[in-house]
């Protein structure tokens, strides 16, 4: 009897918690699921009372024109290649300095990473003008490296920096201990044998990192003038008329070529995704 009565409260705590999760996932959920069946309706349809959720009759022509509008394909492959870049370039210098915030001593070690730290709490607002200056100086308005080395060497790689370290803590100094009477040195104990077993905390460090760049929108509108060298946040504003209003159905048809790829790729490496964290001890 005791035993019904617990599998009955376990059951009812189960529904009572999936009610939970669905509750919060709808938020998250119905509009995007909104927005990819709106990408197939016509402009007219798009707000209609009452509304619908499916379209009564699916069309691919705003996927079509979000491509004849303007040179979205280039833009979408801008967005690509700089995520890329950004991604592996933060991986490298992450992973170099989070060891050697980890594994050697130095004096000002702890004072210098607490200043690298400090990073994290300067909003990007605050250093935009400065940083336009400079890169006008140096002649690199209008072009993509201002958004492959600030991503890459500012507040990301900053948070990169950390779950690094905090996931090289972790492994034992035995470790470094063997390698050392195997007559190996630093550089070849990062990359022999630390960096090969912190593939959860590079799964983390390189999904966080390609969103980041993937959804950069204030430093594009800043460096970027020419179309051709758009990203997709900055082209996704641009799908308007002659009278400046908004096509609505180009708009969802580009934003769901913009997510879902992304969401694809998270909903698989998730699980990666969740121990890196729990091994550099963010989670929860």
């Amino acid at each position: 009897m005791r035993a019904d009565q617990r599998r009955a409260a376990a059951l009812v705590r189960r529904v009572v918690l999936y009610l939970a999760l669905c509750v919060l996932a709808a938020p998250f959920v119905i509009p995007t699921v909104w927005m990819i069946t709106s990408s197939f309706k016509p402009l007219n349809e798009i707000f209609q009372v009452p509304p619908s959720l499916f379209a009564a009759q699916p069309s691919w022509d705003a996927y079509a024109e979000a491509f004849s509008f303007q040179p979205f394909a280039r833009q979408y492959f801008n967005s690509v290649y700089i995520a890329i870049v950004v991604t592996v370039v933060t991986m490298i210098v992450s992973s170099l300095a989070g060891y050697a915030f980890a594994r050697i001593r130095f004096v000002g070690s702890n004072v210098l990473f607490l200043v690298v730290l400090v990073g994290l709490l300067v909003p990007s607002e605050v250093t935009i003008v400065p940083l336009f200056q400079m890169f006008k100086g140096w002649g690199m308005i209008n072009t993509h490296w201002p958004l492959i080395l600030v991503t890459a060497l500012a507040g990301p790689c900053v948070l990169a920096t950390f779950i690094m370290r905090q996931f090289f803590l972790t492994l034992p100094v035995e470790l470094e201990e063997a390698a050392r009477l195997d007559g190996l040195g630093r550089p070849a104990i990062w990359w022999r044998i630390a960096l090969p077993l912190a593939g959860p905390a590079l799964s983390a460090v390189a999904i966080l990192t390609f969103l980041s760049s993937w959804n950069l929108y204030l430093e594009p509108t800043v460096y970027l003038t020419s179309p051709e060298l758009f990203t997709l946040p900055q082209a996704l504003t641009r799908f308007t008329d002659a009278y400046g209003g908004e096509m609505w159905n180009v708009q969802l048809a580009a934003a769901t070529m913009t997510v879902v790829p992304v969401l694809v790729v998270f909903l698989i490496a998730q699980r990666q995704f969740v121990e890196g964290l729990a091994h550099s001890g963010l989670k929860g």
